[in-house]
């Protein structure tokens, strides 16, 4: 299964797919780590990206989608995979169909979350992340035992630099801006799922489960020759 899981920033999108990754045993791709990795790296995509990042702006296809493709074509996304904050907008949408078209393959699945902008703010702005160790934490709802520290490892907590405030206003802005029209392009091809995603994180995982295998036997159907 070839699955997107499409939404604004701080919707769940991330937190689903690492559960789902497991259960489904499906390579989650998430486009924010791979940009991370690379600002982290300081290699050349790193470095052209760190800018657009930091300041809360969508980094340029060109970039994205390079990172993007070299990580579809490794063995592990042969049988499938997760993506996860791509594609954002429609020109990349197009590109990934026709990456995937000349693979011999398209997508299955794309799962919309849906949030109300209050939640995005305050999932995004309480986020805390440990600098040693990498756990993550969150301010009212994932909260260390002391302030500050790490319960895993003593490390200083942070608050990344694309979660302050402002950045997180100016990146739901420009999500509404640039990533909606992705709704209906997908829409229109019959394999979006809209899911609510201000409920129960256990609701959002079963109701993400139930429709992809679903998708699943109607695969298995179609290939067969039922249906």
């Amino acid at each position: 299964m070839r699955i997107v899981f499409l939404g604004p920033p701080g919707a769940g999108k991330g937190t689903q797919a690492e559960i789902i990754s497991k259960e489904k045993k499906l390579p989650h791709i998430s486009s924010g780590n791979l940009l991370r990795e690379a600002v982290e790296t300081k290699s050349e995509t790193g470095r052209k990206a760190r800018d657009y990042i930091e300041k809360g702006l969508l980094v340029p296809d060109e970039i994205v989608v390079d990172i993007i493709k070299d990580r579809i074509l490794r063995d592990d996304c042969k049988s499938g995979f997760i993506l996860d904050g791509f594609p954002r907008t429609l020109s990349q949408a197009k590109v990934l169909d026709e990456m995937l078209k000349k693979l011999g393959n398209r997508l299955d699945l794309v799962f919309y979350f849906a949030v109300s902008e209050e939640s995005v703010v305050l999932r995004l702005t309480g986020r805390r992340i440990c600098s040693s160790c990498g756990a993550n934490y969150h301010e009212k709802f994932v909260p260390s035992e002391k302030e500050g520290i790490c319960d895993k490892c003593g490390g200083t907590l942070y608050q990344r630099a694309d979660d302050k405030l402002e950045t997180v206003q100016e990146r739901i802005r420009v999500y509404h801006e640039q990533t909606e029209d992705l709704i209906e392009y997908y829409k229109k091809s019959g394999i979006l799922k809209e899911v609510v995603s201000d409920v129960n994180i256990e609701i959002i995982t079963k109701n993400i489960s139930d429709s992809i295998e679903s998708a699943l036997k109607k695969k298995d159907l179609i290939s067969d020759g039922v249906v």
